[in-house]
């Protein structure tokens, strides 16, 4: 199974996440199928490549709690019937 989650960057105490689709079973710093966006909660950016986001949602892949807190503050979810449950 697939998720979008985040994957840690940056230096230590400023840290800058990338959202990655990734396995289930992969490390937080494991290898990534592919990267979907990025998120910097120091300076509140968010970059997202929605039409890869859209391709891995539309296959089954499940955002975790937090990407899918990002994504619904991003509008991604306005238009689309798209939640998680």
């Amino acid at each position: 199974m697939v998720k979008l989650r985040l994957k840690r960057c940056g230096r230590k105490q400023q840290a800058i996440y990338r959202i990655v689709a990734i396995d289930v079973r992969s490390r937080r710093e494991g290898r990534d199928l592919q990267k979907v966006g990025f998120y910097d909660p120091i300076k509140n950016q968010t970059c997202l490549n929605v039409p890869a986001i859209l391709y891995f949602l539309e296959k089954g892949a499940r955002p975790t709690r937090t990407v899918y807190d990002i994504l619904r503050k991003a509008e991604f979810f306005k238009d689309k019937e798209r939640t998680l449950s």
